[in-house]
């Protein structure tokens, strides 16, 4: 990715508003912006709260998003293209597919029929303020800095600053660092996070873990993927993942540059178990469905096919489903194929690039799978001139780290059961669909 589409990068969904060409903006009229007619929505009494509930917390100056949504003054000249973007579900970044799998999600900030209406009907109207009194108080802002898993217990970081020029090229670096842990832990959340304004520059961070077992051989795993969208694991009661004394951390870092200067020291914050606590259950998260040596994008194609697969050897509970593609990525399901043969789609979501959102399932919901499903990652691309994104519609594209090669593959969330539970989960979740 260069410079100029990475400056677009960090909120490239919300960008799209500043897309909509002409007539996306609307500047205040005598009528329009005071009241309504009797009866009509205006922004003050029906728009606001929609947008404190799923806009601000990144519409607000110093964060992600290019503008600012907290005040009327700053929504009224993006009206239109609040609507449309809306009305399109391109925001609030949420992409996946509202009739197909798992319906239920954790921390859903998808817009209801019912909002995207009124927000409709209120620009239709001309926009209009209403009445001051009407506004509900300001929504108390989380700090930019503030950790989605809460004040971390235990912070890593990297040795050293990394300064990323103002025209480097794309950057990946395996940078270690000592956990400084001196007794075994199991971490119940996790998050990395970049340095202050260093979201700009860090296009995805994954993080991990290595120690030495006392066999001599090396243990460790998977930590937590920091991406635009994706920032922090907070594991299901229960559940947790070791982490040794003497672990080292490896930062997997993806670095582009955005026309300046900009000095990351990106840290992993972790919240633990006490110490001799051992959860019921290991929480696994891992690629899944990956495709590296068969994806074959052609040239001005576009609904270009992969498929990938990964067994489940033991009876399993499915948490978390997060899609990763590159530029050219536009769609991605997953289904389970059952040993007796039934085919159960989980999920299938659209695909924006700017943006890396895991669809943390609710829990009474979550797929229950039995030992030997094949979970099946299906993705598209679409390398067509028709993809806006799309850097270079005149050739082939295969896998590559590069943000102008792809990928397709799944981020799945999961753990595993004995036998005995998984039934007996299954008969409390057949008994509660009996129920409703």
């Amino acid at each position: 990715m260069n410079a100029r589409q990475r400056r677009w990068g960090g909120g490239l969904a919300g960008v799209c508003m500043l897309a909509v060409a002409g007539g996306a903006l609307l500047a205040p009229s005598g009528a329009a912006a005071g009241q309504a007619a009797d009866g009509g929505v205006t922004f003050t009494r029906d728009v606001l709260p929609i947008l404190q509930r799923a806009c601000q917390q990144c519409h607000r100056p110093g964060s992600v998003a290019p503008m600012s949504l907290l005040t009327y003054q700053e929504v009224r000249p993006w009206a239109r293209a609040i609507r449309d973007k809306t009305a399109q579900r391109e925001m609030p970044p949420w992409f996946i597919e509202r009739n197909v799998g798992v319906r239920r999600f954790k921390e859903d900030p998808s817009l209801s029929d019912a909002e995207i209406a009124a927000i409709g009907r209120w620009v239709d109207a001309g926009a209009p303020r209403g009445n001051p009194a009407d506004a509900p108080p300001p929504i108390e802002l989380e700090s930019l800095e503030e950790w989605r898993i809460g004040t971390p217990e235990w912070i890593v970081e990297l040795p050293e600053p990394v300064v990323v020029g103002d025209v480097d090229a794309d950057r990946w670096l395996d940078i270690w660092a000592d956990s400084r842990l001196t007794a075994d832990r199991y971490i119940k959340a996790v998050e990395t996070k970049p340095s202050p304004g260093a979201h700009r520059v860090v296009h995805h961070v994954a993080t991990s873990m290595r120690w030495e077992e006392e066999d001599g051989e090396e243990g460790g795993g998977f930590l937590n993927e920091y991406a635009m969208g994706k920032n922090g694991d907070i594991f299901p009661d229960g559940t947790g993942r070791l982490i040794r004394a003497g672990t080292r951390i490896r930062f997997n870092m993806h670095y582009s540059s955005v026309g300046e200067e900009i000095v990351d020291r990106t840290r992993v914050g972790f919240q633990l178990y006490p110490e001799g606590y051992v959860p019921d259950r290991v929480l696994i998260s891992r690629h899944v469905g990956d495709s590296f040596d068969t994806l074959d994008i052609p040239a001005g194609a576009d609904n270009v096919r992969s498929d990938g697969y990964y067994v489940l050897p033991e009876p399993t509970q499915v948490t978390g489903f997060q899609p990763h593609m590159h530029i050219r990525g536009k769609r991605m399901c997953v289904e389970a194929i059952h040993p007796s043969g039934l085919i159960e789609t989980l999920s299938c979501t659209g695909h924006n690039f700017g943006w890396h959102i895991v669809y943390n399932y609710a829990d009474e919901v979550a797929p229950l799978l039995p030992a030997g499903t094949i979970l099946h990652v299906i993705g598209w691309h679409d390398n067509t001139a028709a993809n806006r994104y799309n850097p270079d519609p005149k050739n082939w594209v295969g896998f590559g780290n590069r943000s102008i090669d792809d990928m397709s593959f799944a981020w799945m969330s999961f753990f595993h059961m004995p036998e005995v539970v998984y039934e007996q989960k299954l008969a409390e979740r057949r008994r509660g669909d009996s129920d409703e």
